[in-house]
């Protein structure tokens, strides 16, 4: 798709991460709260420190928006608003709210996304907020896992 800017197509794409979130649910946190809810345990794996970029659905709709509006063609973006929330973090706020204990659990407790679940991911959108002028307004991730419902 971005090598159609070669040919005059105004591309441009915008990279969404793992957990996209409003309201407590969606993406690989959603998924945590969902295993949690199964097993009775809100677990992370290994010690917790890798780290996962998140974004509100409604700070990612007003990137898309940008991005449409202002990005020059074949241009990449990240709409990240955390830069990489700690695992064991996530876990902590799912369990709490769950009123379920939080520990560390095998990989393979998530089967074929234990590799994804375990590996530290951080992403940075300086670039994106520099050129675009996209300030993230909402909820962080954290706060926002606050609204699951037991």
């Amino acid at each position: 798709m971005l090598d159609l800017a070669s040919r005059g197509v105004r591309s441009t794409a915008v990279r969404l991460p793992r957990t996209v979130h409003n309201q407590g649910a969606g993406g690989f946190a959603g998924l945590l709260t969902g295993i949690a809810r199964q097993t009775g345990v809100s677990g992370y794996p290994g010690d917790g420190e890798q780290r996962w970029p998140a974004v509100h659905a409604l700070d990612a709709a007003v990137l898309l928006r940008l991005a449409l509006e202002r990005a020059p063609a074949g241009s990449v973006w990240h709409a990240v608003a955390d830069e990489g929330d700690r695992v064991r973090d996530i876990a902590a706020v799912i369990g709490r709210r769950l009123g379920l204990p939080v520990e560390s659990v095998p990989p393979e407790t998530y089967g074929p996304l234990g590799p994804i679940f375990a590996a530290d991911q951080p992403s940075s959108s300086t670039r994106t907020r520099r050129t675009l002028g996209w300030e993230p307004k909402h909820p962080r991730l954290l706060e926002d896992l606050e609204n699951i419902q037991p």
